[in-house]
């Protein structure tokens, strides 16, 4: 069974950092492309950044990029999502996600097969 698991979010000050973990469970990490995203109130779910399952190609949103730094590390079947210089905009639901698909991955939400339950990450003086 297929399981995906954030946390690491919270509130934090504008300038500040965050490392979100996504946990995963029930198939292997390195045959599938993981992808952070994130729903602020009133808008659309929107892809953050999301790393490749062959060769780790990794993207990330102009608007996180500098800023946000994604990684894999297989033995602890878990994804990381580095956020510094935390911004007011970047409040919001993150969410983690795996697509079976693999090879590069994708921004888009509704390429990936499994999403993980979110946490909340606040950004606020």
């Amino acid at each position: 069974q297929v399981q995906l698991v954030e946390s690491g979010g919270g509130l934090v000050q504008p300038g500040g950092s965050l490392r979100l973990s996504c946990a995963a469970s029930g198939f292997t990490l390195d045959d599938y492309s993981i992808g952070w995203f994130r729903q602020a109130p009133g808008k659309e779910r929107e892809g953050v950044s999301c790393i490749g399952s062959t060769y780790g190609i990794t993207y990330y949103a102009d608007s996180v990029k500098g800023r946000f730094t994604i990684s894999r590390d297989s033995a602890k079947y878990t994804v990381y999502l580095q956020m510094n210089s935390l911004k007011p905009e970047d409040t919001a639901v993150y969410y983690c996600a795996a697509d079976s698909i693999g090879g590069s991955c994708t921004p888009t939400p509704y390429d990936y097969d499994y999403w993980g339950q979110g946490t909340r990450v606040t950004v606020s003086s």
